[in-house]
């Protein structure tokens, strides 16, 4: 299991920038993907940016070239840097853990949200 906290989130005007941060409850080494979700108000949740543990990064076209997703394995933190945000990135972000287990069992983990908006 991980709990997943995170904090970061806030009100910036269109081409601005925000960090937000996610602190796991354990060590992310062995956690096989980690990253961030975003569902905007009527909206479903979609994914932001994600890595494996193997290290590979899969990002939202819509997100490619704005923002930056990064993990410290000292902290057991992962981090999503957001550039030239604009207002249709208004949304509650999540951060995201999935974990597998024996017999192919995946259980998916997720953080408490944090609020983005971005003024025009």
């Amino acid at each position: 299991q991980v709990q997943l906290v995170e904090s970061g989130g806030g009100l910036v005007q269109a081409g601005g920038s925000l960090r937000l941060s996610c602190a796991a409850s354990r060590s992310i080494v062995s956690i096989n993907v980690m990253g961030w979700y975003r569902q905007a108000s009527g909206r479903q949740r979609e994914l932001v940016a994600t890595f494996t543990s193997g290290g590979r990064t899969n990002y939202a076209d819509s997100v490619k070239d704005r923002f930056t997703i990064s993990r410290d394995n000292a902290k057991n933190t992962v981090d999503l840097q957001m550039n030239s945000l604009k207002p249709d990135d208004t949304a509650v972000y999540y951060c995201y853990a999935a974990i597998d287990y024996s017999f192919g069992r995946r259980f998916d983990y997720w953080g408490q949200g944090t609020q983005v908006t971005i003024s025009s």
